[in-house]
């Protein structure tokens, strides 16, 4: 099959996307005739707002004040954590930063080795779950304006029953409830989220954070999830339900400290969140009391790669045989994934569409489907009709890169002789990921802006 680039524009005063000759609607979703490979998100740079959970207890208190945004890719240049639902077969992550900014950014502490590959810390943070609600898309298709509701979000974290925990992995280091001071960057921010926004240089990117399932190493990052239970890890209560938490080697439940996901398949009920190793400190903002909380990846400039399946699990009802892919702004699940005490929308009184940040990458929207969406969701959501084909026999390797100087999102496929375990990205390497798809005229692509 032959594919095209899907280019997507955002603006600030509604839903604006590209579109496609001859979509058809299938199930209350509409669809482009063809897979694309890439999706990019152009037109980043808009100012906004949301509003950031001020403060949180868990007896039900749960306050909001505004927080501006502005830069290239506000507010995706707040840290940002990894989620995955499955049935979903996750096989490698690595997140690369721009090595001339490394020196400036926070110290990655030294990572143990222990258990073969394992080099996992144990720490522990006494903090740390955003109701994703129904957002309109909207698409420009033969000339004519179309919507569709996209309300499938995942499923509500569950009561967790105790499990029996994993066996964590001795510490090199003690586990310290209290939060870490992190060392203050040099760089001038060019956004109000703190983080750089310079553009990238013409250099190498570093690594800074890597997952490879089959050798099991984890470095530079924590897996978690919604599995909140105050025996193992984490807490839960009829308030806000299960807090974040330490995910045990088969991505089921509660681990009572860092643990390396096994190379397993995880289940369509379940979501694993990687989060960065670094605990949070103050500039995490408000964090469920008794949860675990993590930074994610910060930055305006940043590179995701990740390799996994969706295989086809044949399972139907809710949220069945609907794998996702997406990244949060970390704040979400650090409050509140799954309640309504979380930037994701803001209260009640004031709710804004997609809030302090979302970015479907690769999503399933129907039980058992083989095309995924994109859809990003902030003050200037935006997605259209194109899809991604499902990898359902074999692996898939995508690029995810935020790029502060064209203010873009491109998420593309690799090709599958990629080399997913270098250390570092050329310049080169990374413009290829952005670069658009040959263009084979399959469909039109335009764009409207504001």
């Amino acid at each position: 099959m032959k594919y095209s680039t899907a280019l997507v524009v955002a603006t600030a005063s509604a839903v604006n996307a590209g579109y496609c000759n001859d979509a058809f609607e299938e199930f209350g979703n509409f669809f482009c005739p063809n897979a694309v490979k890439q999706v990019k998100y152009t037109g980043l740079d808009i100012a906004g707002k949301y509003r950031a959970v001020a403060q949180m207890d868990n007896n039900g208190l749960c306050t909001f004040k505004d927080k501006d945004y502005s830069g290239p890719i506000a507010p995706f240049d707040e840290d940002l954590t990894l989620h995955f639902r499955g049935p979903l077969e996750l096989k490698t992550v690595a997140v690369f930063t721009p090595s001339s900014a490394s020196a400036k950014r926070e110290v990655q502490r030294p990572h143990s080795k222990r258990h073969g590959h394992q080099h996992l810390h144990k720490k522990h943070h006494e903090h740390a779950q955003a109701e994703k609600r129904e957002d309109m898309v909207v698409a420009t298709i033969n000339g004519q304006v179309v919507s569709w509701v996209n309300n499938y979000f995942g499923g509500a974290a569950a009561t967790p029953a105790p499990a029996p925990a994993s066996t964590p992995a001795p510490a090199s280091e003690p586990a310290s409830p209290a939060a870490e001071p992190a060392s203050s960057a040099s760089e001038k921010p060019a956004s109000s989220s703190g983080y750089p926004t310079a553009d990238v240089p013409a250099g190498d990117f570093q690594r800074v954070a890597y997952y490879n399932a089959k050798d099991q190493v984890a470095d530079g990052l924590v897996f978690l999830g919604n599995f909140g239970d105050p025996a193992i890890s984490g807490t839960w209560d009829t308030v806000w339900g299960a807090s974040l938490a330490y995910a045990n080697e088969e991505g089921t439940g509660a681990a009572p400290s860092p643990t390396v996901l096994k190379d397993c398949r995880i289940d369509d009920t379940k979501e694993i969140i990687i989060a960065s190793d670094q605990k949070c400190d103050d500039s995490c903002g408000a964090v469920r009391p008794g949860s675990v909380a993590y930074k994610g990846f910060g930055g305006s400039n940043k590179i995701f790669l990740t390799e996994f399946s969706m295989p086809l699990s044949g399972q139907t009802g809710w949220n069945m045989d609907m794998p996702a892919y997406w990244l949060l702004n970390g704040a979400i699940p650090r409050t509140g994934q799954y309640s309504k005490c979380s930037c994701w929308t803001g209260d009640n009184q004031s709710p804004q569409q997609g809030g302090c940040g979302e970015a479907d990458i690769i999503e399933v929207l129907r039980s058992g489907d083989t095309k995924a969406k994109s859809t990003f969701h902030f003050a200037a959501g935006t997605g259209d009709s194109h899809y991604f084909d499902r990898p359902t026999g074999k692996t898939m390797k995508v690029a995810v890169v935020f790029q502060a100087s064209s203010s873009t999102a491109s998420i593309k496929v690799l090709d599958d002789s990629f080399d997913m375990t270098g250390t570092s990205l050329t310049a080169d390497q990374v413009q290829d990921m952005i670069n658009d798809e040959p263009d084979v005229n399959l469909f039109s692509l335009m764009s409207f802006g504001a």
